[in-house]
């Protein structure tokens, strides 16, 4: 029985790039970087040079960037970055790092709102003469009708020389002048509605005076006397105080100049007819 020898020869394979250059620039410290610019779980971390993911050479004996290039892959000559071979000072455990990430994912988090507010949904906008019709009386609508007839050529029936004749149908009008009429014929019939509406309001508010301008005559009538009584209180001891600095029941009180007797004279004067007054 034949056996069928098997060729046990090893295949060439590729060999992976191991340079001894080291890069001139100083090397990382992998704590002075951000969390999410690391990830030890991969020995990756973000180039600081060219600001692209890179796997870390030797991670555990002498760790250092792979040499590598920012252009796409199979591009002929690229030049490669001065961040290549650049020495990486581990000194945080997988431990430590996958820490600081959640913490820095947390306060993020927080950072972000989570309420989620709606927006308020925008209703189609009433039309011109929705608008206007709510605001003009009958005359104004009719106003606006005419004019638009004199100005607009489809509304209105005019002879050879462009003189206005007369308006034209309502099927013939143009859109505006179909509403305009249709406006002038809608304020028309709710203008006897409005006028009384209108008069019926003035009353009330008439109304509604004459009770208010009632209530504070009642008011006023039962503290009249006792504001009566407080004036003329009050004016009594006023003039009284006035006439005892005039005449001084002690030899040492200061004595007045004559500008100063003239004015307390004057007081005296209208204090006494406002007394008068008070008494009638």
């Amino acid at each position: 029985m034949s056996t069928r020898t098997r060729d046990l020869t090893a295949q060439k394979r590729p060999r992976r790039a191991r340079s001894r250059a080291i890069s001139p620039l100083p090397p990382l410290v992998v704590s002075s970087l951000k969390p999410h610019e690391v990830d030890l779980a991969y020995s990756t971390l973000v180039c600081p040079t060219c600001r692209t993911w890179v796997p870390i050479n030797a991670p555990h004996s002498r760790p250092k960037l792979v040499p590598h290039h920012t252009e796409k892959a199979g591009t002929d000559d690229p030049v490669r970055c001065p961040g290549s071979n650049r020495l990486v000072t581990v000194n945080v455990t997988v431990d430590q790092w996958f820490r600081r990430l959640e913490e820095g994912l947390t306060q993020t988090d927080g950072r972000r709102p989570t309420r989620v507010i709606r927006k308020p949904e925008t209703g189609a906008a009433p039309a011109v003469m929705q608008i206007v019709g709510g605001t003009v009386d009958d005359k104004t609508a009719r106003e606006l009708n005419t004019a638009h007839i004199r100005g607009c050529s489809v509304c209105s029936i005019r002879d050879k020389k462009g003189n206005f004749l007369r308006p034209a149908a309502l099927t013939a009008r143009c859109s505006d002048g179909r509403r305009l009429a249709q406006l002038a014929a809608h304020t028309k019939r709710l203008a006897p509605a409005r006028r009384k509406a209108q008069l019926d309001r003035e009353d009330w508010n008439d109304r509604r005076a004459w009770g208010l301008r009632l209530v504070r005559e009642q008011q006023w009538q039962n503290v009249s006397e006792t504001v009566a009584d407080a004036d003329l209180r009050r004016v009594r001891d006023t003039l009284a105080a006035l006439i005892q600095t005039l005449n001084p029941r002690t030899a040492d009180a200061p004595q007045l100049t004559d500008w100063e007797r003239a004015d307390l004279m004057s007081a005296v004067t209208l204090l006494a007819t406002q007394e008068e007054q008070l008494t009638r």
